[in-house]
């Protein structure tokens, strides 16, 4: 458990294009992992960029729903929002996620059970594409492989908040 694969190209229906994907095993059922994205209110402990968070509707992860957060460091601090377009139980969530200056983001986040049948484990798979703004017409492969190694690390802190460690992972 807890193995990540760096990226692998795959084309996608929702953006039009190639793109990278993040898988990560988690020592976690998908249900927990599920339950960690339920509280908005933790988003910031794991999406890297974002430094906090300024509100959370009722209703999020509902369709529609969105969170509110800053990125940056005070006082280069930029307020903006997240919104759910696809929300499986247990299952997928969709989101445009709003980072001015640098744009918009869709970001898919899949989970599986193990494919090698834990009954603990589960898998996350985290796609990302620009889909506006400067970050859309600025992508090639150095900014995607920016954005891997972005959503590595926050696969890996997504990890450790739905397995509850006790004990750090190197």
């Amino acid at each position: 458990m807890g193995q990540h694969a760096l990226s692998r190209q795959r084309s996608d229906p929702l953006i039009g294009a190639v793109v990278a994907t993040v898988d990560r095993l988690v020592n976690a059922s998908r249900d927990r992992v599920w339950t960690v994205l339920c509280e908005g209110w933790t988003y910031s402990n794991w999406v890297v960029g974002t430094s906090h968070m300024r509100a959370v509707e009722r209703e999020w992860p509902s369709v529609g729903s969105r969170l509110f957060h800053a990125s940056g460091a005070w006082p280069l601090v930029t307020r903006d929002e997240t919104k759910v377009e696809e929300s499986i139980p247990a299952r997928k969530l969709v989101v445009i996620a709003r980072g001015w200056p640098f744009g918009e983001a869709r970001v898919r986040i899949e989970l599986e059970d193990d494919p090698a049948g834990s009954e603990v484990g589960s898998r996350i798979t985290m796609t990302e594409a620009p889909v506006a703004g400067p970050g859309k017409w600025l992508h090639n492969p150095a900014t995607e492989a920016l954005l891997v190694r972005r959503n590595i690390e926050t696969l890996d802190r997504l990890a450790a908040l739905a397995e509850a460690r006790t004990a750090p992972q190197d």
